[in-house]
């Protein structure tokens, strides 16, 4: 019987039909499999619902569905998403901008596994260093003990020890006793031999070196039988260690195991958790393995020296209340004649010492019950800085926020930062620690790497072969997506949410995974230029090795070099969510829409034609040194939009946000953020205030939304409390508040979702069955204003609210200016972390807008432009520079260039990333950065100006 074959082929593209996720309007839509396909459009134009909450969330959906019936019910149903038909879906991964691990211990090395494949590497082919004189550890098998006996020791007189206590307390009469019974006569105890006898013990409260004496004779290589029969007795006893004491009485280490043959110290046989700091094995024990440590800050407790105790001088106990505490101290003052009164800089040294750290001596605390019962308590004061460590370890939790007024951090004093015990410290390959390589950028790391076998031993090249092609491999994944300037050792909560997707994009492409879908969510967020042709192939790359590559992006140069093109349009929110021209590059370039147009030149963010001038002040900035900042003095003109550029790693946040903005931050506001090490800091007296806008989440719950954050909300609850239904209801405010009790749904307690937690995938959130998503009870949504409830309005787009409350002055001034700043498509009650960081970052911006501003403020903005399409970031400059005209000083950390043209002044850092930055090339015009040779944002800046 002849086989018969059925090729059912493969679908070439994915298909979908009928979506209609939020804005979508019913669109059909296909793009082809196994391809680069970028989405983009305005900024809430539909790009991420078509792309996430269609495509992603059908792939994740079909996923769950492979799980049998008795698991799904463990995790819950996931809803379909609106769309009548997905066809073509492979399996979908999603590496989005939120992703990124918060936990303090998650850092670049770990989440690539570079970093557990560089432990698995040191304890397999590292060399032991002793922490204590430096020598190379050593390890014997019992016949290279005996031959190194034989050559150190032949022809002398010699001890076999066999240590049994090192550096301990104790009477040990016990340890005597066994010795005697085992047949030994002798014990070498702190530096002499004793001969042991009946009830023998040491002094109890002095610290102890024990060792029984096996054996005493003279080496000779004509008589070895003896010699080999003790040293196995010496080694058994002592757990593979031996000591051999000369006639002088000078001791001699030999180990079967890591020991240092002159300390005497040993280690323990390195595994890879050795090296992990988040195993006890391997961890700091003072810091936990996480780098640093709380301490109570001294200038927080007391804040103004000038006051005394009594008066409230010592800010955790406040002023003087017949409490313990001010019994306690009135107290310790009696007893070493001080006052309470006395302000506390006119108190000695060493009572404020006490006061704050506390005394063993004994003080007597008299407390009156009443006249005929007074009670004396003989106590020790611990001090008000134990008290308040206390205070938190009694409360976990609850007490951080209580001690974050009190608290400072600082870099672990034991580890130095390095997170691991000093042991893990000293093994070395190359001279090198796992610390100091996690510490290298990656652009350092990979050169180090580059030929390490010429530099490693035979046995340890044999070893290392397979783990060194692993982390090579992982390393170069890590420079083509141009993060060459990260560190291993670098904490995941302090990435971009670029920086984080372009790392599990890294690991991605290390997986090799074929015939899977990715979908991205702008990877190219805070890439210099330079790096932009890096990602795009690693992108490539990933398309090649089989898979679908779709990427929701802005970027020309990505848009240009994809396969497929979706423009999303044609406006935002209500306006968008079509589909307005789609196909390749080049068939998309010859349509007429928003996005074609800014690619082929008709529209463009036009070059000022003059500059402003400023108001001829200047704040500066002296001899910045932190993280790769070489000495860097830097005058900011006020007055002007200032731009901060640089390659990715160049030294801009070190500068900007971690050095310049900590330091007006504290002198404006007393913050206790510390800047990173500067000289001096000139002309903040031109200045009256700083804020800064950058892309953190507006809040950390879905009950923080635009509303609450720019405080319109309120203005909102009042105007529906002053409605006659309300006053006749008897409704305050509260009412229609979705965090307090009354008028909110208690079902959802006013968050209007569930989370339903999926244990192993991200959590997902569904509509609450009381209310169905609209947060309050019925009575509540019964009060109406112009025929809309309180979820009514919270449901409104931005743009539809400007219109709902256009004759409310005290509303519309809100919401207007979150319209301005381009967010008309999002909604006034839409949960904060279902927003990007650059809408985030707008809501923020708007807030501000909406206040009153006195024309001497400073504005720090961290790559404003995130997320926004190139009209979006038309409007933003329109918005940025009515600050500017209005007298403040705005300053943008960016890699746009369409923002960097329009600046007044420019401020370019490089030349290179990490090691090779962190040096200012270039103070000045646009113009004049475009001269700069060495500049690598000059060289793309001259090209975007046209400047010859």
């Amino acid at each position: 019987m002849s086989e018969i074959k059925v090729d059912l082929g493969e679908q070439s593209s994915v298909e979908v039909f009928g979506a209609r996720v939020h804005n979508l309007k019913n669109i059909d839509v296909s793009f082809p499999r196994n391809q680069l396909v970028v989405i983009t459009g305005l900024s809430g134009s539909g790009k991420s619902s078509l792309a996430f909450d269609t495509i992603y969330a059908e792939g994740q959906r079909r996923y769950m569905e492979t799980f049998s019936a008795y698991s799904r019910q463990f995790m819950g149903g996931m809803e379909r998403p609106d769309v009548d038909k997905v066809s073509g879906l492979s399996p979908v991964i999603a590496i989005e901008q939120k992703t990124t691990s918060k936990n303090p211990r998650s850092t670049v090395g770990t989440i690539t596994e570079i970093y557990d494949f560089m432990r698995l590497l040191f304890a397999r082919a590292g060399d032991a260093y002793s922490y204590v004189t430096g020598e190379k550890m050593e390890r014997m098998s019992e016949d290279q003990i005996m031959r190194a006996l034989l050559e150190k020791f032949d022809g002398q007189p010699v001890n076999i020890l066999a240590p049994v206590v090192k550096g301990r307390k104790g009477h040990y009469r016990e340890l005597f006793e066994s010795i005697r019974k085992q047949g030994y006569l002798k014990v070498w105890m702190d530096g002499e031999i004793i001969d042991i006898t009946p009830k023998m013990q040491a002094d109890r409260y002095k610290i102890h070196d024990i060792d029984i004496v096996i054996d005493r004779l003279v080496i000779s290589a004509d008589d070895t039988k003896r010699l080999y029969t003790s040293v196995q007795a010496a080694l058994k006893i002592a757990k593979g260690i031996i000591r051999i004491a000369d006639k002088e009485n000078n001791v001699s280490y030999f180990s079967k195991y890591l020991m240092d043959p002159v300390s005497g110290i040993s280690y323990d046989e390195p595994q890879p958790n050795t090296f992990s700091f988040n195993s006890p094995y391997g961890a700091c024990e003072k810091c936990g393995g996480l780098g640093y440590i709380f301490e109570v800050d001294r200038n927080s407790v007391i804040p103004d020296p000038k006051l005394s105790i009594m008066n409230g001088g010592l800010a955790p106990i406040g002023e003087y209340r017949d409490t313990w505490i001010f019994q306690v101290l009135k107290a310790l003052g009696k007893k070493y004649e001080f006052s309470l009164s006395t302000p506390i800089n006119k108190l000695p040294e060493d009572i404020l010492e006490m006061i704050l750290n506390g005394t063993q001596e004994m003080i007597t605390v008299s407390v009156e019950y009443n006249k005929w019962n007074v009670q004396n308590y003989q106590i020790t004061f611990d001090g008000i800085i134990r008290m308040l460590e206390e205070q938190q370890e009694r409360r976990g939790e609850e007490g951080m926020d209580d001690m974050e007024n009190y608290r400072v951090l600082k870099t672990c004093p034991t580890c130095e930062g390095a997170r691991l015990k000093k042991e893990s410290l000293n093994f070395k390959i190359d001279n090198k620690n796992i610390f100091e390589l996690a510490s290298m950028d990656i652009n350092n790391l990979h050169a180090w790497f580059d030929g390490i076998e010429d530099r490693l031993s035979e046995r340890q090249n044999t070893i290392a072969k397979e783990i060194l092609k692993e982390i090579r491999a992982r390393i170069v994944f890590l420079l083509d997506v141009g993060l060459s300037y990260l560190t291993l050792d670098r904490t995941t909560r302090t990435l971009s949410g670029g920086e984080a997707q372009r790392i599990r994009l890294a690991t991605q492409i290390g997986s090799q995974l074929m015939n899977v879908m990715y979908i991205l969510d702008e990877p190219s967020i805070g890439l210099h230029q330079r790096d932009n042709d890096r990602l795009i192939n690693a992108l490539k790359n990933l398309r090649d090795l089989g898979n679908t590559v779709l990427v929701v992006e802005h970027d020309k140069d990505m848009i240009l070099m994809a396969d497929h093109v979706i423009d999303m349009g044609p406006a935002a929110g209500v306006h968008g969510g079509q589909v307005v021209a789609e196909g390749t590059p080049d068939e998309l370039m010859k349509m007429h829409t928003l996005t074609t147009q800014y690619l082929n030149g008709e529209r463009e963010i036009a070059i000022p034609k003059v500059r402003r001038e400023g108001n001829g002040k200047r704040l500066s900035l002296k001899k910045a040194t932190g993280h790769n900042l070489k000495k860097v003095s830097v005058d900011f003109p006020l007055g002007k939009l200032i731009g901060v550029t640089g390659v990715s790693g160049s030294g801009k946040s070190s500068l900007i946000t971690e050095t310049l903005y900590p330091v007006l931050n504290t002198h404006f506001f007393r913050a206790k953020k510390v800047p990173l090490p500067f000289e001096k800091v000139e002309g903040l007296e031109h200045i009256d205030k700083v804020i800064e806008i950058d892309q953190t989440p507006i809040g950390r719950t879905p009950r923080s939304n635009p509303a609450t954050y720019t405080s319109v909300f309120s203005d909102i609850r009042n105007l529906f409390v002053a409605l006659p239904e309300s006053k006749i209801r008897g409704y305050k405010p509260g009412r229609f508040s979705f965090n307090v009790k009354g008028g909110r749904c208690e079902t959802c307690q006013g968050a209007g979702m569930k989370v339903i937690e999926m244990n192993f995938l991200p959590d997902v959130s569904v509509p609450c069955e009381e209310c169905g998503g609209r947060r309050y009870n019925r009575e509540t949504l019964e009060v109406r204003y112009r025929g809309k409830s309180i979820s009514d309005v919270l449901d409104l787009s931005i743009e539809d609210a400007t219109a709902f409350f256009e004759h409310i002055p005290s509303i519309y001034r809100k919401v207007k200016t979150l319209l301005d700043v381009g967010l008309g498509y999002i909604r006034l009650g839409q949960a904060s972390t279902t927003l990007s960081g650059g809408e985030a970052q707008r809501v923020k911006l708007a807030t501000e807008l909406s206040k009153k501003d006195t024309g001497n403020t400073f504005y720090i903005l961290d790559e404003p432009t995130t997320g926004l399409h190139f009209e979006d970031i038309n409007v933003l400059l329109g918005v940025l520079n009515q600050l500017v005209d209005k007298g403040n000083t705005v300053l943008v950390i960016e890699h746009n260039l369409d923002v960097i043209k329009v600046v007044d002044h420019v401020i370019d850092l490089g030349p290179e990333g990490g090691s090779g930055g962190g040096k200012i090339l270039f103070q000045g015009t646009p113009e004049g950065l475009c001269k700069v040779k060495e500049s690598f944002t000059g060289m793309f800046l001259k090209k975007e100006m046209g400047v010859k």
